[in-house]
């Protein structure tokens, strides 16, 4: 009898071994294949840094409309700290390439009659002024017409944390889109939107009342990054 239960027990022994060390075995595997899976994806983006005018507009191209980048003008600094225009075009949009003097990435598109109206807040700001300065005079000349915002004006911003980029899609690592419908002088009562959004990726108003007032439109985070 003592000889069956010592066997009985040295068998339990040998299967909880065998478990533990598969349960290891498969903890360590499974972490294996995540960090394979991570240092794929990262070999399969193929990521570079932005640092030519090349790069500029072609990252800055991903923030218009698919069917209307090669003919959209982009404009911006360029590399040697000029603001030129990087790349002609003939569509409605607008694209503002990335500072490369800053840190992150925020390029934009907009449509071509609010180029008055942008290029005049750069004015303003190479000038020296300060955000509430800019707010105050761009304001003004919105109320007396000297600037025209149009109603349902719309602006792309594509941004992220990162300055690297797949030169075979042009897509900044890490980059999304965050949306701007220009509605000046509207208010929550008015257009009846929140001034808070009510969930992410829901629109609501910002700036209401007042000539930058604009519909918000943010994005979800991306699983994929």
């Amino acid at each position: 009898m003592k000889k069956l239960l010592s066997a009985l027990i040295f068998s339990g022994l040998l299967i909880s071994c065998n478990t533990s060390d598969k349960s290891k075995s498969a903890s360590t595997e499974n972490v294996e294949i995540e960090d394979t899976k991570e240092v794929v994806s990262k070999i399969d983006k193929q990521l570079k840094p932005i640092e030519t005018d090349e790069d500029l507009i072609a990252t800055a191209l991903m923030a218009a409309p698919t069917e209307s980048r090669a003919t959209s003008k982009v404009i911006g600094y360029n590399m040697a700290g000029e603001f030129v225009t990087l790349k002609e075009g003939d569509s409605e949009y607008i694209v503002l390439a990335d500072d490369p003097k800053k840190d992150g990435f925020n390029a934009a598109c907009y449509h071509k009659d609010l180029e008055p109206f942008m290029a005049r807040g750069r004015a303003l700001r190479a000038e020296g002024k300060s955000a509430d300065e800019i707010f105050a005079i761009r304001e003004a000349e919105v109320k007396s017409g000297k600037i025209k915002i149009t109603q349902g004006s719309a602006l792309h911003i594509y941004y992220g944390p990162n300055t690297s980029y797949d030169p075979e899609t042009s897509k900044v690592d890490g980059a999304k889109l965050r949306y701007v419908i220009y509605t000046p002088f509207a208010t929550s009562a008015s257009i009846g939107l929140p001034e808070t959004p009510s969930a992410p990726n829901h629109p609501w108003i910002m700036n209401p009342g007042t000539h930058r007032a604009h519909i918000m439109i943010s994005p979800l985070e991306n699983k994929e990054e």
